[in-house]
Order: C-alpha cells, then structure tokens, then sequence
C-alpha cells in the first residue's frame, strides 16, 4: 500500500514513482565532461565535439559559462540523432555566469544504448573572434 501526503495547496501526493528509475540514475555515480572552446569566429553550421559519453550513461544537466557574449550566434546541444536533445538551440550572452541547462527531453531519454559522442551545433550567426566558453555536461551511470 502507497504511503500518502496531504498538503493544503496540492491534496494526497502518492510517494510511489509510476516506473522505477535505472540504476545509472538511482545510486549512480555523476561524472562531468568538460569541454574548453577557443572562440575563433567558428561558422554557423559548425558541429564542435564536446565529450564521448560511455554507454549506460544518463544526461541529468550541463553548464555554460564564457568569458564573451556569443552575441547573436546560437548554440545546441545534442548528438547525432538529435542535435538539440540537451540544449535548444538559443544565444547565450551573460558573461562569467555558470548557467545550468537540461531540456526534458534529453532527461527522460535514458541510459545511453552506446558510447556517444556530444555535440554543440552553431547557429543563427558566427562566433566572436576570440574569447573562451566553456561547457560542462553531467551524466550519472552505475
């Protein structure tokens, strides 16, 4: 029998999840990527390789940080079978702010049936000339 809690706001919240969480998410370990791009006028359309993520592994979020605003270039975050399954593509202009991002998407797709390989994709404009960004991804695995 579920155990139930009463909230004035919400009434009864059943504790029991609707489908148990893999192992990789529950009790697993969170590893980070880091990758460190040199802004160098990169093209719209360019595809810049983050990190190979091990199979078995589960996107929980990543973090962006640049020392230049992109300006009016957007970023994505994915890998090949859908180039923006982590991050949509979006301008990212606040300079030396760690920023989290996770889109649910990328959340609810499980655990990685092989080793991938993550991807930002530039869109929309070319990068600044110079500068730095910084990009951290955050998987769990068991």
């Amino acid at each position: 029998m579920a155990t139930t809690y009463s909230t004035e706001a919400n009434g009864p919240l059943n504790t029991i999840p609707a489908t148990n969480a893999e192992g990789s998410v529950v009790g697993g370990r969170m590893r980070r990527f880091r990758a460190s791009i040199t802004l160098a006028s990169q093209a719209a359309a360019d595809v810049i390789v983050l990190a190979e993520i091990p199979a078995g592994s589960v996107f929980a979020y990543g973090v962006l940080n640049t020392d230049t605003s992109l300006g009016s270039s957007t970023v994505a975050i994915g890998h090949s079978s859908d180039a923006d399954i982590y991050r949509s593509a979006a301008t990212f202009t606040a300079t030396n702010t760690p920023t989290m991002f996770g889109r649910a998407l990328g959340m609810a797709e499980g655990a990685l049936s092989a080793a991938t390989q993550v991807n930002v994709t530039i869109a929309a404009a070319t990068m600044p000339a110079s500068g730095s960004l910084v990009i951290d991804l955050y998987f769990s695995n068991g």
